[in-house]
C-alpha cells in the first residue's frame, strides 16, 4: 500500500522542521561572529553586551593606574569597591601601601560606585555577580568572582603564573589586548609566548 500524497508532504515538512531546529541548536560556535550585533561575543565573561566603559576619571587613572591597570568599575559591585577603598584596606592594598588623602579617596570611590557592576549589569541580573564582596575577611578580588573563575578555569598555570610576561590572572592587559578599553572578547586574547586562546 502506497502512502497518500498529503501524508508524504506532512512527513517532508516535519523532517525539514527537525533539521532546521537541529541546525539552530548545533551552531553555537564562539568563533563565528557572523550575524552578531556589533560583533560582540555571544558567550563568555562579558557575554552579550558591549565592552565595559573605559575609565574616564583622571584621578583614578593616575592613582590606581600607576601600579596596575585601572580596572573598569563595572568589574565589581559597589560594596566590593567600597571595601577596597577603605583607609585600612588601602594601607594594606593586597600587600602594598596604597594610602590616599581623604579627598582623593572620596573622588575615586564616588567614581567607582557610580559606575560599578550593579549599574553596568542592570536588566541582566543573572550576570550580576556579587561574589567579589568580602567573604571571610579577604579583600574583594575581581579574580574571585564567579564569572571570572568560570572563564579562566581552563587556562593552565604555565600560561599565567609561570609565564614571566603575565605573572598573575590580575594582569588582564597582559593577555586581553583590549582590556584597558574594556574589551575582554575572546578574539582580542593573545597570551604572551602562546598566542590566541580558544576554548
Amino acid at each position: 500500500m502506497k502512502p497518500s500524497k498529503p501524508i508524504l508532504i506532512l512527513l517532508a515538512i516535519g523532517l525539514l522542521s527537525l533539521g532546521t531546529v537541529g541546525l539552530a541548536f548545533g551552531d553555537d560556535d564562539d568563533d563565528d561572529d557572523e550575524g552578531r550585533e556589533g560583533g560582540r561575543e555571544e558567550s563568555g565573561w562579558m557575554e552579550s553586551r558591549a565592552p565595559l566603559a573605559s575609565v574616564v576619571n583622571a584621578t583614578y587613572n593616575t592613582e590606581c593606574g600607576a601600579c596596575h591597570m585601572a580596572y573598569q568599575p563595572g568589574l565589581l559591585p559597589p560594596r566590593a569597591w567600597a571595601e577596597i577603598m577603605t583607609p585600612a584596606a588601602l594601607a594594606n592594598h593586597y600587600g602594598d601601601d596604597a594610602s590616599l588623602t581623604d579627598d582623593l579617596r572620596t573622588e575615586i570611590i564616588t567614581f567607582l560606585g557610580a559606575n560599578s557592576a550593579d549599574l553596568a549589569l542592570q536588566g541582566n541580573p543573572q550576570r550580576g555577580d556579587s561574589s567579589g564582596a568580602n567573604t571571610g575577611g579577604a579583600r574583594p578580588r575581581i579574580t574571585e568572582t564567579t564569572n571570572f573563575k568560570r572563564e579562566h578555569d581552563k587556562i593552565p598555570a604555565r600560561l599565567v603564573k609561570d609565564n614571566p610576561e603575565v605573572g598573575s590572572l590580575s594582569q588582564c592587559n597582559a593577555c586581553h589586548r583590549g582590556a584597558t578599553d574594556g574589551d575582554y572578547s575572546e578574539r582580542r586574547i593573545d597570551i604572551p609566548g602562546h598566542g590566541p586562546w580558544k576554548d
